[in-house]
Parts: structure tokens; C-alpha cells; sequence
């Protein structure tokens, strides 16, 4: 048996919260773009969330763009489908599964283009939500009279150009637009990509101005994992219990951010905010990215190179060692959260450090640190280094947990291994594919350099950093220090003096 609307109502409430069966008549509300794990996981979590509080009351079209897989788990089953949240918030562990009953129907733009466009001339649709990847918001230079146009951009100009003419151009017929794509000002630059095309197809003068003015195009930040399907074990309990067959089930962390840059018109549409106080609607958020690239990001990044020393292969592995993960907190409390209070209230910070810690050590989510060194050096740049030179203008006291991840990368890049122009990084005995842009040239230095001259010359590239890091009072002799010491007397030796405020002898 598999799970559907008229299977579900045999199913007796227990540890799953079902939904109840005025729920499938709400009208449809979003047109979301996108099918994947995330969508199910997070927003459409949040928006089922909400219609069980009675406080949004919609559910969700959702369009499958890519020709990639079927719409047949989500026929089969109704749209319906379980999300197992598992993980920790304020040192509490949490673990929930509920039946989501979000979507309404899923549509393939291929094949069901005009049943689509259709959906443009329901009153009720207030809302658009996608999450195409980052490719997906990008200029293609097409004809939106394509039966479908080729470009996620292109068919949402395709949609709201029909809804424009199904509504005589209402100003109430316009949608509040949010993207959750990774890339910094996704709503601005959807917006500009869309009326760029609008031009390009020589769309009349009077719908370009209803583009600009009635709908209201939002950037917005995301941050959930949702690594897919649970374990084989979580997902047969969780079917036994059903009684039926989920082939859609997701596993999602208990935390959940979804930063919204919108007004008090944005806030009343979107609703479904005050169902979930992980869903932010500010006039700027600028602060939450922050937030999240320099204490969630800067954390995982620095802390990699010292895990991947230690031999561990999650993070929530390497947080299971107390000491590992005092460096963390050490490095998140004491380190970062100082570093960044000149952009962001110091509570704040502290209570996003603290949900970091939570996440890290969520049981349930095994992230592997191989990942986290994807594009190392890019990261380490990106996401750190400026925590690091605002901590020297706030105080000339070396940040020794920041230097001591520091030395531990540079230790980390001296094990690399080069074989037909691939580079390998070691890992417990084992190694995997190391892709940096920078490898190359720290191949060559590690291979040609004492360590003395290894750490000058990785802290002074200042064509990569922008910054000589070797002018940092006493940053240099730091790193070249604890480098050493990782050498002679192993990483988690050098972690458990560090945190121990001990010398090593």
C-alpha cells in the first residue's frame, strides 16, 4: 500500500501528526519551481506547518522544470510525503515526522506547459517560490511563446506575462516572488533577468511598468539540510507505523532560517512566517548573511583541516569528542562572534554561535568533512579572513584557535599528492580527491619549501588573501608554532593543550 490522500485516513495518530482532511480542499496559494529535497524539506515543511495552524491556508503547484526523473512518486501519492526532522535545538534533541500535505499537484513544464499557464488565472495564487540552483538564474535570450520557454527566468516571464492579461493588469493580481537559490541578491537579480527578457521579447510598455511595480520580487537566504531520504532503519519504522509505502520520504534538521527582505505588504502574504520562527521578513538581512558565512561557514571551514588531521569523517563524529569540540566553541565564542560585533548585535551572535554548535552535533546529519574542503583555499579566503583582520582591529591578542586551524590546513596541504595532473588529500589512511583552484601552486611550495619558509610564504600571498598576514602582530609565529607541535606531537594533542590552556613538553 502507498501513502495518499484515501490511504491516510486509516492511519491512527501516534508519533506521526497526519493532516486533517480540510486541508486538501485549501485553494492553491504558490507556484513553486522546483521539485527537489530542499523545497520538500524546508519551505514546504514551513507552509504545511502553517496550514495545520490554521494561519496561511494554501498549498502549493509545484512545476518540475528539469527533464531529469518522473512525477509519478508524487501522482501516486498525492503529493503527499513524510519529513522526518531530526536534530538539536537549544541543546535539546528533537525528532518529529509529519505527513505533508503542502502540495496540491506537480506539473511538468514539458508536457503540461498550458495546464501551467492555467494556473496564472487563479485568484487566490499570492506567492512564487523556486530553487533552480544557482544555474537556474541566468540570462537566456529566448522567446517566452516557447511551449515552454527553456529558462526558469523564461517561464516565469511567460506566467506573469499571463496573468498580466488573464487580470486586465490588476495591480492586486501582482506575486510576491522569492527565490531561495544560493547566490547573494537572488530576488534583485531574478527581477533584472526577467525584465531584461521582457525587452528582449518586446513586451508591451504597460506590462513591463505592471512587472516593476505590482509584483514584488524578494531576496532571500536559506539555511536547512536536508540530506534526502533518513537511514533504511528510520524510514521502516517510520512505514510500519503508517502502514504504507513513502518512496518521497525527506529527513530535514530541526533548525531552520529562511531570511525574507520584505516589507509589512510582504509580510501579509507571506503569512505562513508566523507559523515558524526560523522564517525572517526584514526590510534587510544582510545581517543573517552574515551571520551564517562567518560563524556557520568560517566554524566548518576552520574547523576541517584539524578534523581531517584527527582522522574523523562527520562533523557531528568529530563534536562527539569533547575536546574537538571545545576548539569549536572556543574558536565560535571567544574568536568570531567578537570579530563580527561591529556589524552584529553581540547576542544575536551568541545565539546564532550557539545554534551552530547545535547543528554540528546534530546526530542524525553525517556530513562529511571531504566536503567542507571542496575549493579549500576559496573558502578559507572568503569565509574567514576577514573575521581575522577585524579581530586585529579590535584587539592585537593572537586568536590562537583561528591559528591553531590555520597551522592544521597548512599541515593538511603539505600531505597532498599529486598523479595525472589530480591532487589527492590524505584522510585516516585513505584519500580523496582534493579540487582547490589553488592546488597546484601549494603542491609546488609544500614540495619545495622548509616549514619556516612554507607558512611566510602562504600567509604573505597577498594576491590571494588581499592581505600580507604575516604583518599580524605575532599571527606568524603562531601558526609556524602550532604547525610544529601538530608535526611532533599530532593534532589532537595540540587541540587537547589548546583547550587544556597547557604547554607541550
Amino acid at each position: 500500500m502507498t501513502l495518499s490522500s484515501y490511504n491516510i485516513k486509516n492511519i491512527i495518530p501516534g508519533t506521526i501528526t497526519v493532516p486533517d482532511e480540510d486541508i486538501f480542499e485549501l485553494p492553491e496559494k504558490v507556484l513553486q519551481f522546483g521539485t527537489g529535497v530542499f523545497m520538500r524539506g524546508m519551505p514546504d515543511y514551513i507552509i504545511d506547518k502553517a496550514n495545520r495552524q490554521g494561519v496561511f491556508n494554501g498549498r502549493i503547484v509545484v512545476v518540475k522544470s528539469t527533464k531529469q526523473g518522473t512525477t509519478t512518486d508524487f501522482n501516486k501519492q498525492d503529493g503527499l510525503y513524510t519529513v522526518c526532522v531530526r536534530g538539536m535545538l537549544n541543546g535539546e534533541l528533537i525528532e518529529e515526522n509529519v505527513v505533508n500535505s503542502s502540495i496540491s499537484r506537480v506539473l511538468t513544464a514539458s508536457k503540461e506547459w498550458p495546464q501551467i499557464l492555467e494556473c496564472a488565472h487563479n485568484q487566490a495564487l499570492q506567492v512564487v517560490i523556486s530553487n533552480t540552483t544557482e544555474v537556474g538564474i541566468q540570462l537566456v535570450q529566448e522567446d517566452i511563446r516557447q511551449q515552454p520557454p527553456v529558462s526558469f527566468p523564461g517561464k516565469l516571464l511567460a506566467f506573469l506575462y499571463e496573468r498580466y492579461h488573464a487580470f486586465n493588469g490588476s495591480e492586486r493580481s501582482g506575486l510576491v516572488i522569492v527565490p531561495t537559490e544560493l547566490i547573494s541578491d537572488n530576488g534583485k537579480k531574478l527581477e533584472s533577468i526577467v525584465l531584461e527578457l521582457a525587452h528582449l521579447n518586446g513586451l508591451e510598455d504597460d506590462f513591463i511598468e505592471w512587472l516593476e511595480t505590482s509584483n514584488r520580487f524578494c531576496n532571500s537566504l536559506v539555511d536547512c539540510m536536508v540530506p534526502g531520504k533518513p537511514d533504511a532503519a528510520t524510514q521502516t519504522a517510520i512505514e510500519e507505523e503508517l502502514g504504507c509505502k513513502d518512496q518521497l520520504m525527506v529527513l530535514a534538521e530541526a533548525y531552520r532560517l529562511w531570511a525574507i527582505e520584505g516589507d509589512d505588504y510582504v509580510r501579509s502574504v507571506l503569512s505562513f512566517a508566523k507559523a515558524d520562527e526560523g522564517v525572517i521578513i526584514e526590510p534587510d538581512i544582510e545581517l543573517y548573511r552574515e551571520l551564517k558565512l562567518r560563524l556557520l561557514n568560517g566554524a566548518h571551514t576552520l574547523g576541517c583541516a584539524p578534523a581531517l588531521l584527527a582522522g574523523y569523517e562527520t562533523v557531528n563524529e568529530a563534536m562527539a569528542d569533547e575536546t574537538f569540540s571545545a576548539l569549536i566553541s572556543n574558536l565560535l565564542h571567544t574568536e568570531l562572534v567578537p570579530a563580527i560585533q561591529d556589524n552584529v548585535n553581540n547576542e544575536t551572535a551568541k545565539a546564532f554561535a550557539a545554534s551552530v554548535l547545535d547543528r554540528f552535533r546534530n546526530p542524525y546529519i553525517h556530513f562529511n568533512w571531504s566536503k567542507v574542503a571542496l575549493q579549500f583555499s576559496t573558502k578559507m579566503k572568503v569565509r574567514c579572513m576577514p573575521v581575522l583582520l577585524q579581530h586585529y582591529k579590535v584587539q592585537e591578542a593572537v586568536p590562537e584557535a583561528f591559528s591553531l586551524c590555520l597551522a592544521a590546513y597548512i599541515q593538511f596541504l603539505r600531505g597532498i599528492r599529486k598523479s595525472d595532473h589530480k591532487y589527492y588529500a590524505k584522510w585516516n589512511g585513505n584519500e580523496f580527491l582534493f579540487e582547490d583552484d589553488m592546488a597546484a601552486g601549494i603542491y609546488k611550495k609544500c614540495q619545495e619549501l622548509k616549514p619556516t619558509e612554507l607558512v611566510e610564504s602562504i600567509l604573505g600571498n597577498n594576491g590571494f588573501w588581499s592581505e600580507d598576514l604575516n604583518l599580524l602582530p605575532g599571527f606568524y609565529a603562531s601558526v609556524l608554532n602550532h604547525l610544529n607541535s601538530i608535526e611532533q606531537y599530532g593534532v589532537k594533542e595540540v587541540v587537547r593543550a589548546l583547550v587544556a590552556k597547557r604547554e607541550l613538553v
